[in-house]
């Protein structure tokens, strides 16, 4: 097995929404803000080379949109999916399995492609990998995530017959489930013989975390629980999380079990820094320096 880091681009969003309830004068010295307010946040995908499977975690935000909603965003940077897939050596329609964390407009806006006036896959040789409770939750919105949820990056993955459902954990029984579910992890779900799959439903409804297992080591892709290291005290909580306190509780519960365990986590997210580690400090847990993953494969 292989992997590969996958750079798409960098985007901008507001550092107060960011970082929750995380005063400005402390969360701007982790990622400066612009004169409005805004943080450039990366948008790293991760390519898993598995036997015959060529795995790709997340594809950014594509180009697809108009310049309106590309505005909101500020596109910067060299980087897009292709030129860093060809950079190690592969096309688009070598990828044979998309596997999405989630359906928010940064995670999965790659998906689909313009061709004329027909939106199809971008991967037309991959099966694109979600989960039925996340799926449901993304095509009939709340109201206050509805706009993170684009029909047209979504929809017409269903369409083109290229969509599978992943088995979702089962749930926790009994009086105290509400409670259970904050403070007690769901199973793990196997994707692969080197993949599994960890649900968290604090930023988002049944979001999932591959954890992947590779040369001894177990890297977790941390897409929106952690978005990046700056994130890793546990009030840091992001404003546009749906059950912050669910995100607590299972932020805590995930630092814990990776600190024992010596996980190396992989940020979506974080400008600069791709992976760390953790170590036990007086504040609680927090991250050690950080490296690429090229350093450890």
């Amino acid at each position: 097995m292989q992997l590969y880091t996958i750079n798409t681009g960098y985007f901008k969003l507001d550092g107060g929404a960011m970082f929750g309830v995380v005063p400005k004068s402390i969360w701007n010295k982790l990622n400066p803000a612009d004169s409005n307010n805004l943080c450039s946040w990366a948008m790293r995908s991760l390519l898993i080379e598995d036997g015959k499977r060529l795995i790709l975690i997340d594809n950014g935000i594509g180009d697809k949109q108009d310049a309106k909603f590309m505005g909101h965003y500020h596109l910067h940077g060299d980087d897009t999916l292709d030129k860093s897939l060809a950079a190690h050596g592969f096309h688009r329609d070598d990828i044979t399995d998309i596997l999405l964390t989630h359906l928010h407009f940064d995670h999965c806006g790659g998906s689909i492609i313009r061709e004329g006036n027909k939106l199809v896959p971008a991967f037309k040789n991959a099966t694109y990998w979600s989960n039925e409770g996340h799926w449901n939750w993304a095509v009939h919105p709340n109201d206050r995530e509805k706009a993170s949820f684009l029909k047209e990056n979504i929809l017409p993955i269903k369409e083109s017959g290229q969509l599978k459902f992943i088995d979702s954990p089962a749930p926790h029984t009994g009086s105290d489930a509400e409670s259970l579910m904050l403070h007690k992890p769901l199973a793990l779900v196997n994707f692969s013989d080197n993949i599994d799959l960890r649900f968290v439903n604090g930023h988002t409804h049944s979001m999932m975390l591959p954890q992947i297992r590779h040369n001894g080591r177990t890297i977790v892709y941390m897409a929106d629980l952690l978005p990046s290291a700056a994130h890793i005290p546990l009030p840091y909580v992001m404003a546009y999380d749906m059950f912050p306190l669910t995100t607590l509780h299972e932020k805590k519960s995930f630092l814990t079990e990776a600190h024992e365990k010596n996980y190396t986590l992989y940020f979506e997210h974080d400008p600069s820094i791709e992976c760390c580690e953790l170590e036990l400090t007086e504040k609680g847990i927090r991250n050690k320096p950080g490296f690429a993953l090229s350093e450890i494969l």
